[in-house]
């Protein structure tokens, strides 16, 4: 058990580090709306990547710095949140409306379907379950916009659908692992996702050109983390069932 610790000008300082360097997700982001805003896909798609890495590796800093214990009252999560939705909702809305990825008519109603969609999603309780799974398909329109737009090469219509079917899984009870926090297929998972980010930076640096082992090293990618949601699925009905 760790034991408790009394702040002092260091760990306050590492601890208000760690905060800023979760709020720097914004700025990440912003970049992207900037680079969107001249129609620089690729640029656009960097930013973002780096903010989902911020994502992905301040929690542990977090947890490393003690930060609720330093600074009690500040709300990391909050932050998070904050930066989570702009990040992976409306910046990627953003991107999929100055996309062409849909005719002209359907651009404003789905990405009002996205951004609509995800508010609600952080407004549901349950949203994460005790064994740190997401419940419900996470707000992860970064990475549906990645392959919509990097990886796969659909018509307008398939595009259309594959985004209303992601905003009905929002509201889908299936458990969606979270890499760093999952009590199960903790390390596979996230030795997976960050390759999985070197994967998304080379295949972004590529584009418009796609390369077919790239694409396809994205495919396995994005099945492994299928499988794992079908597999927990699986297990929490035979749990049940005992």
């Amino acid at each position: 058990m760790n034991k408790k610790i009394k702040p002092n000008i260091f760990n306050k300082t590492l601890a208000w580090a760690v905060h800023l360097f979760t709020a720097s997700g914004l700025l990440a982001g912003f970049m992207s709306l900037l680079a969107m805003h001249d129609h620089d896909l690729r640029q656009a798609m960097f930013w973002l990547i780096l903010a989902f890495v911020i994502d992905g590796v301040d929690g542990t800093f977090a947890r490393m710095a003690r930060v609720r214990e330093v600074l009690p009252n500040m709300d990391g999560k909050t932050i998070d949140y904050v930066v989570d939705f702009a990040n992976f909702a409306i910046i990627p809305a953003y991107i999929f409306y100055q996309s062409d990825l849909v005719i002209e008519a359907w651009r404003l109603p789905l990405t009002s379907i996205i951004l609509l969609v995800s508010a609600i999603y952080y407004g549901k309780t349950g949203m994460v379950s005790e064994d740190k799974y997401f419940i419900g398909f996470p707000v992860l329109w970064n990475m549906v916009v990645y392959f919509l737009i990097f990886v796969f090469d659909l018509s307008p219509i398939f595009n259309g659908c594959i985004v209303v079917l992601f905003a009905v899984a929002h509201f889908v009870p299936l458990k969606y692992i979270y890499p760093s926090q999952a009590q199960r297929w903790q390390l596979a998972s996230s030795i997976i996702a960050a390759l999985f980010f070197i994967l998304m930076c080379v295949t972004v640096y590529y584009y418009p050109e796609r390369n077919f082992y790239l694409t396809t090293l994205s495919m396995i990618g994005l099945a492994y983390f299928a499988m794992l949601t079908l597999l927990e699925q699986w297990t929490t009905i035979k749990t049940k069932k005992k």
